[in-house]
């Protein structure tokens, strides 16, 4: 909701600097402030939707009438600002912190390497263009591994993919190393989670981690990869098949087990299926006839809305090759043989389609770092960027000279640090640190060792122990990183001019809401006595006889009296009717009459909905015409019914306070609004130069 009051309310305002001239004069002066045509114009052209730099046309009343209602809205709209500004609205935390997540949202396309981020999508395109089907050889490993067991985890690797170089079996190999991992892990033999032949499937672009995707996709079928490292550990992969890509698929099956015993038989009866649909047959009916699977052979073999990644490996070629409509020859795999009916088989769509579901699966994915590390990159360049770390004093000149200490070293933050680190119980005190002397230097501000310590005591995470020298260095350039990535954020709107002017108008569309809301439309709805004043001096301003005012009047009403039984059984109608009779000849209260009703019911505890009711005659949908006049009736329902009593028919009238409070309340704001548009522009002094308005064209 407050974006759009952001984009209807907002003028986009620059500061630019003008010289005053007799091509761009004042239009308007605000608490002193000259606002010139060009800074006008440019904000009204927009707001019209015209080019600036299309040539003005005729004039029309049209036009001149929209030029001086939006003259109005820009003096408002500045006065405003001006007081909303002086009145510390700029300040609110409610505001800062909503403006924080609107910048965030606007920043996120200027911290990128937009070419890098191009390269990648595209990249991704191209390989959604082929569906791989691969196994692996799988050696597990932690990304917070030490040194050793990494160098121990990858000579395994290797040492598989020589087998496998050399001629051996590859499922076999990896069935080796998958019985490895799952008697380390306890798993039985039936284990679901087992995955002996190393097969993973089918699988297309994101489907698998980067690293490996990326492997698997510049392989060649029937190729071994070299050991991919990702974060799980490292892969051998072998690519079985590479198809192309298509998405979501139906089809129909025929599947005959194949017996161990009787291996021939199989074979026949799948010649058979496909005779009798060659004959003409129904492929439905042969299906039931013929097909094993149980689960789909009674709807004719029906498999629908299947994602690739679902369709057994064998069924991709084949549903590849067919067209929709085509029915397969009798193929082999390892679990009989099968037919496939394709129906329905999904293509790539453009890459303008695909591309917003790229975006939103990069958002999890390992390659969405690429971008930001390449702008790291580039802005350690723009920002003059210097480690002072790898740089070293001269000692001596000339000839003589040579490289003596480093101009910063990290030795006291390493003697700091503590296995306490991988446990989160590490703690900065500032006995930790003498040597204060910058680190590394971005742009013009630097950090030095407590501010490293500082980010590693808020970086801690639970993780296994490592040696401190690695960790450090790691942080270290997790530090460095952060603080050039958070320094080009901060100078943003000084790169970027027009992300400046995107946030400036952010910020006041925020204000102007935040100060109307305080100024005008909460203030209406919660001055109880300042609305009914003003209810009391308007209400005798409205006519009955003006159809746009006809919403304060009440129309030719009823007034009438209800007693609802959801259930004609609990009590008949009858008795209601003499209950009620009763007890009005004899003075009773309406109370007392539904306590009455509620005693003489056959149910306990329910209640009789009792409501006094005034009514417009044209609104009402309770009574029939034959109704409306003073009197008590019985009116059935669905399953219950009503007892009502008509009290009368009431001429028109204005309406209440409270019958029509949502209207005056409308009116309040409006006339809360134009004092306050009044009184500001008293206060800041506004004055319009309608001579130069008066020779605006466009």
């Amino acid at each position: 909701m407050k974006k759009i009051i952001v984009s209807l309310f907002t003028l986009v305002l620059a500061t630019a600097l003008h010289a005053q001239s007799s091509n761009d004069p004042v239009v308007f002066e605000i608490n002193g402030k000259k606002i010139y045509k060009s800074e006008f114009m440019r904000d009204f052209l927009r707001s019209v939707g015209k080019d600036p730099k299309a040539a003005p046309t005729a004039c029309t009343y049209e036009k001149r009438q929209a030029l001086e209602e939006y003259v109005q809205l820009f003096v408002n709209y500045r006065a405003k600002l001006a007081d909303a500004y002086a009145n510390g609205f700029d300040t609110l935390p409610s505001l800062l912190k909503e403006l924080d997540g609107y910048r965030k949202e606007l920043a996120a396309p200027y911290l990128i390497d937009s070419s890098s981020f191009d390269r990648i999508m595209e990249e991704a395109y191209q390989r959604n263009h082929y569906v791989l089907t691969a196994a692996h050889i799988f050696i597990p490993l932690s990304s917070n591994a030490r040194g050793d067991d990494t160098v121990k985890a990858y000579n395994k690797a290797m040492d598989y993919y020589r087998r496998v170089e050399a001629g051996e079996d590859f499922a076999a190999v990896a069935r080796e190393q998958a019985n490895i991992v799952a008697d380390a892990q306890g798993m039985e033999p039936d284990d679901p989670r087992r995955n002996d032949d190393g097969m993973l499937g089918n699988f297309t672009v994101f489907d698998m981690v980067y690293p490996f995707e990326s492997a698997a996709y510049a392989l060649q079928v029937g190729e071994v990869s070299k050991p991919v490292r990702s974060k799980y550990g490292y892969h051998v992969i072998k690519l079985l098949n590479r198809v192309p890509y298509f998405g979501k698929s139906s089809f129909q099956h025929i599947w005959i087990a194949e017996s161990k015993d009787n291996p021939v038989l199989a074979e026949r009866r799948i010649k058979e299926a496909r005779s009798l649909i060659d004959e003409g047959q129904p492929f439905e009916t042969v299906c039931r006839n013929y097909s094993d699977d149980n689960s789909s052979s009674q709807n004719g073999g029906l498999i629908s809305d299947m994602a690739i990644r679902q369709i057994p490996p064998d069924y991709v070629p084949i549903i590849t090759s067919l067209s929709p409509g085509q029915i397969s020859a009798p193929f082999k795999t390892q679990y009989g043989w099968h037919i496939v009916k394709l129906l329905v088989r999904d293509s790539l769509s453009p890459f303008d389609v695909m591309l917003p579901y790229y975006r939103q699966r990069m958002t999890y994915d390992d390659r969405s770092n690429k971008p930001r590390v390449d702008f790291v990159k580039q802005c350690k360049d723009h920002y003059n960027f210097v480690d002072y770390t790898t740089m070293y004093e001269t000692v001596g000149k000339g000839k003589k000279a040579r490289r003596g200490a480093p101009l910063a070293s990290l030795d006291q933050c390493l003697a700091a640090l503590s296995d306490s680190l991988f446990t989160k119980q590490w703690h900065y005190n500032d006995t930790m640190v003498t040597d204060k002397r910058p680190l590394f230097r971005v742009g013009d501000t630097s950090y030095n060792a407590v501010d490293l310590l500082k980010f590693v005591e808020a970086h801690q995470r639970y993780e296994a122990s490592k040696p401190l020298d690695g960790y450090l260095y790691d942080r270290y350039e997790n530090f460095i990183n952060d603080m050039v990535f958070t320094y080009a954020d901060q100078h943003l709107e000084v790169e970027h001019p027009e992300f400046g002017e995107l946030m400036s108008e952010y910020r006041h569309g925020l204000m102007i809401f935040a100060y109307n809301d305080a100024n005008v439309w909460s203030k209406a709805v919660g001055d109880s006595a300042g609305l009914a004043r003003y209810y009391a001096e308007n209400v005798g301003k409205h006519s009955i006889d003006k159809e746009s005012d006809a919403h304060y009047f009440m129309g030719e009403s009823v007034d009438m009296k209800t007693f609802d039984f959801a259930d004609s059984a609990w009590l008949k109608p009858a008795k209601a009717l003499k209950i009620v009779q009763k007890g009005e000849k004899s003075g009773m209260t309406d109370k007392a009459i539904v306590s009455k009703l509620e005693k003489s019911m056959k149910v306990d505890s329910v209640n009789v909905q009792y409501q006094h009711l005034i009514v417009e005659v044209e609104r009402q949908n309770i009574l029939s015409k034959s109704q409306l006049h003073k009197g008590l009736y019985v009116v059935p329902g669905v399953r219950g019914y009503k007892i009502v009593r008509v009290d009368g028919i009431l001429n028109p009238r204005p309406k209440t306070l409270l019958e029509a409070r949502g209207y005056y309340i409308n009116d309040y704001q409006n006339y809360l609004e134009q004092q306050l548009n009044d009184s500001l522009r008293k206060k800041y002094n506004v004055v319009i130069h309608q001579d130069v308005i008066d020779e605006i064209t466009y």
